[in-house]
């Protein structure tokens, strides 16, 4: 039972700690949709859609107005499209034209994001994957909702270096496509290693196979409460921060696992998954970055940082599993640059480089997020970059992804603005010596041994 305390305290982190649900995500298996006419495919994914989703944004709606629990976000994830669209699809630009009829489809039912322009490929490439891939700079160019991922690694099948190659010269293209608009295409790539079947937060949702016809999944998010939670304990042992850590995960992952509820019995679709990531937004005061500095460091960045990240991301997880019987997606501590005030402040500060932030990723929830880089950046070196973050996934068993934004026109010193929930960032130096050797061998990087656990 939920007493009056429980209320009121729930209603002062809504009103005055930027406690939020930061994402309804409707995920839509396509596979029902797959055909060998091109016209056909269009047709059914459209009408699948629009169908399944008729009601997705009301409903938000309905819930945000009756429980006063703010929903940033609506959106929808989708099968693979590398896979849904390999039957039809010939070339790069008949992907195109699907990511045209999911965006107009994200359009007619009024969800911000729609995910799953995906494919994955962490052991080798099919040519309709390949295909996707290299359609992307045009199809992130030319629609507004799509958001594209690409799993080029995992624990058990090593790291595909041919498309870790690949998606270097994407990311730049990408880039190029929409440099009247600071890169922004690449603010809606993401790479990943060990991608989640369930994750509900963009840019790299998408809808496993292994899922059924629809599910909702929730994401939550409340850095701000976290915040002030722990300043009530300043001063304070570890054994009392991670206690005050924990009871704060768990308050914000029920008003998710309440809201993922609702939704689901509203709109007649099985709950999947609560997420319970703490995602900052470039707000004041709804920053990761403050947090760590709140628990005991000068700025992000400084010695300390990644035990810290560490201990919080594992606080949360603990603290937030206890709320829901079925924690999913990424859960953790996000850590992108242009979203978090606090993260972009270190920046400037000079106490936050692309090094430490590499190193906090071994213990965050995903990886090199939101960062930007100079448009001058080779795509070898960006396939450096990535090719480095989905060795610390797949080496560590755990979940790494890359959205880097080279900027183009753009240099170190430089400010490059997303607007939005994507915020603005600080061009941040890359280390500007050559990997291109490395990157242009073929094949895969085997597996680790500790993969064989069958």
């Amino acid at each position: 039972m939920i007493n009056m305390y429980e209320v009121s305290e729930t209603n002062k982190m809504i009103e005055h700690e930027n406690l939020d649900v930061r994402t309804i995500t409707l995920g839509i298996s396509l596979l029902d949709c797959i055909d060998s006419d091109l016209n056909e495919l269009n047709r059914k994914i459209y009408e699948k859609i629009t169908k399944t989703a008729e009601n997705l944004v009301s409903v938000g709606q309905d819930i945000e107005t009756e429980f006063g629990i703010p929903i940033v976000n609506k959106r929808i994830s989708v099968t693979p499209i590398a896979l849904v669209g390999a039957a039809a699809c010939r070339t790069p630009e008949d992907f195109v034209t699907v990511a045209k009829t999911l965006d107009r489809a994200a359009e007619t039912v009024g969800v911000n994001f729609i995910g799953g322009y995906s494919a994955l490929v962490s052991k080798s490439m099919t040519k309709s994957e390949e295909n996707l891939i290299r359609s992307i700079p045009q199809a992130l160019a030319e629609t507004e909702r799509i958001c594209s991922s690409v799993n080029v690694g995992s624990t058990k099948t090593g790291i595909n270096m041919d498309a870790v190659r690949l998606c270097g010269e994407i990311v730049k293209a990408s880039a190029e496509a929409t440099k009247e608009r600071d890169s922004l295409g690449c603010a809606k790539l993401v790479i990943f290693c060990n991608a989640p079947d369930d994750n509900p937060f963009m840019a790299g949702a998408f809808l496993g196979v292994t899922e059924g016809d629809a599910v909702i999944n929730v994401g939550v998010s409340g850095p701000g409460v976290v915040k002030k939670a722990l300043e009530k304990v300043r001063g304070k042992g570890f054994e009392e921060l991670c206690e005050t850590i924990k009871k704060t995960a768990f308050k914000v992952t029920r008003v998710g696992q309440l809201v993922a509820g609702e939704a689901s019995r509203r709109l007649g679709i099985p709950f999947g998954i609560v997420d319970l990531s703490l995602a900052p937004t470039p707000a004041v005061g709804d920053s990761v970055a403050e947090i760590l500095e709140e628990i005991g460091l000068e700025r992000v960045g400084a010695p300390g940082t990644t035990a810290a990240l560490a201990m919080l991301n594992d606080q949360v997880k603990k603290g937030g599993v206890m709320a829901s019987s079925y924690v999913g997606g990424l859960s953790g501590a996000f850590i992108p640059v242009s979203e978090d005030q606090g993260m972009i402040d270190a920046v400037h500060a000079g106490s936050l480089t692309l090094e430490k932030l590499e190193a906090m990723t071994c213990v965050c929830s995903v990886g090199l997020d939101m960062i930007a880089i100079p448009g001058k950046t080779s795509a070898a070196t960006i396939s450096g970059i990535i090719a480095d973050e989905m060795a610390i996934g797949m080496v560590n068993q755990k979940t790494t992804a890359v959205r880097l934004i080279p900027v183009i026109g753009k240099d170190v010193g430089d400010m490059a603005e997303f607007g939005g929930l994507l915020g603005y960032a600080p061009i941040m130096p890359v280390n500007e010596f050559g990997c291109e050797a490395f990157i242009s061998r073929k094949g895969r990087i085997p597996a680790p041994i500790h993969s064989f656990k069958n």
